[in-house]
Formats: C-alpha cells, structure tokens, sequence
C-alpha cells in the first residue's frame, strides 16, 4: 500500500466521522401507493387475548379449518419420500397436472382447453393474479376492480404500477352499464375488467348470461376479462356457479383463475390455476419463468390425486359449509339482524344493526366484537369505502363455535 493509498482511506474514515446523518431507506413509488393494512390492529389485539388464555372464535379470515380428504395427504407422504422429486419444479406446472385441470373443466364446464398452452399452475389464484398484472398492466393503464374488492385484487393492480377503477360489483347487470360507460367517456380506456363471481367479500353471484354480455362489451371496446372463481366450488341450494370460460368467445379475451384452497380445502398447499387465451398464458408463464420455479411437485401430484378422485369430498365440504351458514344464519335472524342467506362462497356477507353504524364506524364495531365477544370478524371497510357499514364472517368454525359466536356477539350487544 502506498502513502497515496493511505491518505485516501484516512481521508474516507474522517468523512463517516463527519457524517452523522441518519441513513434513509427509500422504498418504490409502488409500494408507497399500497394502502394500510386494516386487519393489523385485529390481529394484534386476537394475539393478546390468547395469550392470556382467552378462547378466541376466528371469523375473519378465510383459511378452512378442515382438513383435505386423506386420500390427498396419503398420495403427498407417498411421493415426497421419492429422492427424485425434490429437485426445481416447472414455472407452468407438470403437464400432467395441466392435462387433469383442462379434463375437470371439459367435465364440469363443458370447456376444452389445451393443457399446453391454455393452463398454467400458480402458487395459489393469489400469485397467479399479481404476476398476471405484471404480465398485462403497466404505468398508466386502467384495470376495473370490483368493489367492495378483494384486497388481492387492488393490490395486484397497484403493483403493476396501473391505476384501479373500482366499480360496484353487487348488481352485475349495473356492472356492465358502468363498465360500457366507463369505455365510452375516459381515457384511455380500461386495458382490463377483473370479475370475482361468486363475489368475495359479498358473496354477490352471477349467471352465465353475465359473461356472455360482458364478452360482448370486450369486443366493442377492447379490454381483456380476468374471471377470479376461486369460490366455484361451495354453492348452495341447488345453484351452480356458472364459468366464464363456458361463454361463447371467452378464449379469445380472457382468462380465469380458479384454486384447490377453498372445495378441497388445501389453502396452505398454494396450489391455483389460471386457463383461458394462449397469448396471455404466455405472458403469465414468461413473467413466472423469472420469479419462480414453480410448485412443489410432491404437491402438484397430491393435487393430481385431488382431481382425480376427491370430486365427493369437494361436494362433501359444500355441504358442511352450507350446514355452517345455516347455523349462523339463523342465529343472527334470532338477534333480530336483517340476513340473506349466500348462495356460494364460504362467508356471510352481514349488515351492521343500523343503530350500531349511528354509533361507530365498521372497524369500531368489528374491535367491539372482539374485545366483548371474543369474535373476530372482517370490518367491511377492510374492503373499500363500500363495504362500510357490513362485516363478513367466514364460515370456517364448526356448527357448535358459530352458536356460541352468536351467543356472544348477542351478549356484547345488548
């Protein structure tokens, strides 16, 4: 090291001296838009309460409580064991498995799909939707979210830099108007129209002319369709949620999204699919080429066995989550509340007593429930300015907790 050399670091140690200055860590544009996390609080007062010892009943979140059919978790401990498993899976999926989801929707829906180049497997219909924005959206474009939104759904879009136009999404048939108005009076005009039937948070639900009229509506003006059915599964008294991709021309516009999280109640498998126009599978499969490696393939094949065999347990669970929301159902009608039962979903989508939205705001009244009740629900205002004044309640409990729910809800109340 020469004298030269010295100095230069002498003189770099005296400048970290002199600069005292907090270092500032400077996050993208992007991640300032993301709005606060509302369930923060809930949670961190849920966590409190059992920590003391209190016994808790979760309605919140949408994750089921029930196992998978045995017949899966037999087929995942057999294939995990094989050594030749373990290794980098594929970004699209197995084909095999692509070959099962394309068989399942010929078989319930009626539609052909090439597995090739008309399915790709995701990491849950979550992943699949925000690397599908990255695929599709970018700064300045326009997507139509549904409101009240599933969080996934702004958040998807906000990420890809875009901008969200929130349209009601609890009158399909004023969708549609809105979304034609909209294409005829701003610009640019929205690049893409995500849907979400049957409608999670208000369990809204549609029937197969919807989607023929709003293929219609992306010919005229030129969106593409993003059909989110991840609660396809779980319909009730005798109604059958109806697919986009079974319209006439959906291939050519658009794709759906659909996941085992929810009928085969496989949620932290993360285990989703996305089906529909080549083109924009490939865009999906070239964006998660360079994020991912794909699902787990011991999981992929436990899945294979899912499609394959468990079709009765998937109706099976159907029916417990109806059982459920008939339990809550009644109860809250006991309190007096105004109810209407949902058709499809695994959540009741509950108005807040109009003399309890006179007193505090939806988040007030959710901290009142569990702070009183040891209930935990989801403020409707979680999901957008229209959701306030409701809160939904996840049917993930058992028959007996959701009386007791009640009970307490009912007791904290009065």
């Amino acid at each position: 090291m020469t004298s030269d050399d010295f100095q230069f670091q002498e003189s770099a140690d005296d400048q970290l001296q002199e600069n005292t200055a907090p270092f500032t860590i400077n996050v993208s544009e992007r991640v300032k838009r993301l709005p606060p996390y509302l369930f923060a609080e809930l949670n961190k007062l849920k966590y409190e309460k059992r920590r003391t010892g209190a016994d808790v009943i979760d309605l919140g979140m949408g994750s089921p409580s029930d196992p998978p059919h045995h017949l899966i978790t037999d087929k995942l401990i057999e294939v995990v064991k094989n050594p030749k498993l373990h290794a980098y899976s594929h970004a699209r999926g197995i084909p095999q498995l692509r070959k099962e989801v394309a068989a399942r929707y010929l078989k319930y829906y009626g539609v052909r799909l090439d597995p090739e180049t008309e399915t790709i497997v995701t990491i849950g219909s979550k992943e699949g939707l925000s690397h599908l924005c990255l695929a599709l959206l970018g700064a300045g474009d326009i997507a139509v979210v549904p409101s009240p939104y599933f969080p996934a759904h702004l958040h998807a879009v906000m990420l890809a830099s875009a901008n969200a136009l929130l349209l009601d999404a609890t009158k399909p048939e004023k969708l549609l108007s809105n979304i034609a108005h909209t294409c005829q009076h701003i610009a640019p005009k929205p690049k893409v129209v995500i849907v979400n039937y049957p409608h999670n948070p208000t369990t809204t639900v549609v029937e197969p002319e919807f989607y023929t009229d709003l293929i219609k509506l992306s010919r005229r003006y030129g969106f593409m369709i993003v059909s989110d059915m991840a609660y396809g599964d779980l319909c009730y008294d005798d109604y059958r949620a109806p697919s986009f991709l079974a319209a006439p021309g959906a291939i050519d516009v658009g794709i759906e999204t659909t996941t085992m999280s929810k009928g085969y109640s496989m949620a932290g498998w993360r285990i989703g699919f996305c089906c529909g126009n080549p083109e924009i599978i490939r865009a999906l499969a070239t964006v998660k080429t360079y994020y991912d490696y794909g699902v787990f393939s011991p999981l992929q094949i436990a899945a294979i066995a899912a499609i394959r065999h468990a079709d009765r347990a998937v109706e099976a669970q159907a029916k417990v989550y109806q059982k459920r929301r008939d339990v809550l159902c009644s109860g809250l009608q006991r309190l007096g509340w105004n109810v209407v039962k949902p058709k499809a979903s695994m959540f009741v989508w509950q108005q807040i007593p109009p003399e309890w939205q006179k007193k505090m705001s939806t988040f007030d009244f959710a901290m009142k429930l569990l702070r009183e009740a040891n209930v935990v629900v989801s403020p409707g205002s979680a999901f957008g300015e229209a959701g306030e004044g409701f809160m939904r309640l996840a049917l993930v409990e058992k028959e007996d907790r959701l009386r007791q729910a009640v009970r307490q809800i009912g007791r904290a109340l009065r």
